[in-house]
């Protein structure tokens, strides 16, 4: 599938505060959906490929169950446009996507694959990406105890299939997030504690543990902001989400 043709990003003034070789991590914009603040921060996301050597997106880029576009066969080109804008954009810097449950939308996971062979910029990883002593995944290894590849993939399979949901619950999910109650219902079911355990548990399961040289874990999916919370040995850290009420960054790598 081809990108769309799409309007170059605007060129802005930008000074360089960072060295160049420097990488970056976002997560969680899940564009397309309209409780999502993505837009606003547009300018920041090119300003921070145009100053990185690496950018890492690292999965919920799109959300194709909330979409206000209707449904995936619609959204799906749109989300290649967009990430053509970006990745088209800044040619010197290597950009790699890491799936979240919210991409792993059948249709996009063809047109992501597909449209990888036009970029040389950019690679897609279906579950982590390691970096030296840095390993950045979505984070849904957090959702159950003792999270291994074969639950995940199964789990994920369930998304695969997973189409737009309806104008009822479209409402619901609205009234939920006015009333906050997303914030509160991130705390409990996603604490810090359990979150950074079950994740590094996955990360040995899979061979990327403490002992393998991994020191930082970068990770979305629970929209909890966090910087540099230590557990077995790892630091851990997540950009939170440009959702309404919560914190959302760009986190520059360590």
């Amino acid at each position: 599938m081809k990108a769309g043709r799409r309007r170059p990003f605007r060129k802005m003034p930008y000074r360089r505060t960072m060295p160049y070789r420097r990488t970056v991590f976002v997560s969680d914009l899940h564009l397309f959906s309209g409780r999502s603040l993505a837009p606003r921060h547009e300018a920041a996301l090119h300003e921070a490929a145009a100053n990185s050597r690496v950018f890492v997106l690292g999965g919920d880029i799109f959300d194709f169950r909330w979409s206000t576009l209707g449904s995936s066969e619609v959204t799906v080109p749109q989300a290649i446009r967009w990430l053509d804008g970006l990745v088209g954009s800044h040619p010197r810097c290597d950009f790699h996507f890491v799936l979240g449950n919210h991409d792993c939308n059948r249709r996009f996971v063809a047109a992501l694959e597909t449209y990888c062979q036009s970029r040389s910029n950019l690679v897609a990883h279906p579950y982590y990406f390691r970096l030296g002593g840095n390993i950045f995944l979505h984070g849904d290894a957090a959702d159950r105890p003792r999270m291994d590849t074969q639950m995940l993939h199964r789990r994920r399979q369930r998304w695969a299939r997973d189409e737009h949901r309806g104008r009822i619950r479209h409402a619901l999910y609205d009234l939920a997030v006015q009333a906050h109650l997303h914030r509160v219902v991130g705390r409990v079911v996603h604490p810090q504690r359990r979150v950074a355990r079950r994740i590094a548990g996955y990360l040995t399961r899979i061979g990327h543990g403490p002992g393998t040289g991994v020191a930082d874990v970068y990770f979305g999916h629970t929209h909890q902001a966090l910087a540099g919370y230590r557990h077995a040995g790892l630091r851990f850290h997540n950009g939170g989400a440009p959702l309404p009420g919560l914190d959302f960054r760009i986190i520059e790598v360590e």
